[in-house]
C-alpha cells in the first residue's frame, strides 16, 4: 500500500502538468495525508475534520475565483463543491482507506464523519466571521480573524473527537 501510494504520487509529480484547482494529485495528497496521520496514530475522525475543512475551503476559494473571473453556469457552486468532495473522498474509498466496518463511530465511517463535521464546523465559523465583520462595519475585530476563527473551530472539533474517543 505504502509503495504503491508513493508510485502514484511520484508519477503524478513527474508526469503531471501544472497544478489545477481540481487535480488528481490533490486527491492523492489527501490520501497520503490520511495515511501519514494514521502512521502518527491520529484517529481518523480527527483527520477527517481537517480534510472536511480543507475540501470546503478549496471549494469556496474556487467558487470565489469563478466569481472574480465572471464564470457563470447553472449549479456552479453545487457542482464545484461536489467535484471537490468527490475528488477527495472517493479515492480514499477506492484505496481502501474508507469503508471498513470496524472503523466506525456513531455507526458512520470515521473519516466520513470527520469530513462531515469538519465541513459543517468550517462553514459555521466562516458564516460567523462574516456576521461579526458585518456588525463591525465591514472590519475584522483582530488581525487574522478570518484565519483564526475557522482554524480555532477545527481545533475545537478535533479536541471534542479526541475527548470522545479517548
Amino acid at each position: 500500500m505504502g509503495f504503491s501510494l508513493f508510485l502514484m504520487v511520484a508519477a503524478g509529480l513527474l508526469l503531471g502538468t501544472s497544478a489545477k484547482a481540481v487535480c488528481p494529485v490533490c486527491a492523492v495528497a489527501v490520501g497520503a495525508g490520511v495515511g501519514f496521520s494514521r502512521y502518527l496514530g491520529i484517529d481518523d475522525t480527527i483527520t477527517g475534520v481537517w480534510v472536511g475543512g480543507l475540501v470546503l475551503a478549496m471549494s469556496l476559494w474556487t467558487i470565489d475565483w469563478l466569481d472574480r473571473k465572471k464564470i457563470q453556469f447553472n449549479g456552479r457552486a453545487f457542482i464545484t463543491t461536489l467535484a471537490f468532495y468527490a475528488l477527495s473522498v472517493l479515492p480514499l474509498y477506492w484505496m481502501g482507506i474508507m469503508g471498513h466496518p470496524g472503523n466506525v463511530f456513531f455507526g458512520v465511517d470515521k473519516i466520513l464523519l470527520g469530513v462531515l463535521v469538519g465541513s459543517a464546523v468550517f462553514l459555521a465559523s466562516v458564516s460567523w466571521y462574516e456576521d461579526l465583520k458585518k456588525k463591525n462595519g465591514g472590519h475584522a475585530y483582530f488581525p487574522f480573524q478570518k484565519v483564526a476563527m475557522p482554524v480555532g473551530a477545527l481545533l475545537a472539533a478535533s479536541l471534542l473527537f479526541y475527548l470522545l474517543i479517548a
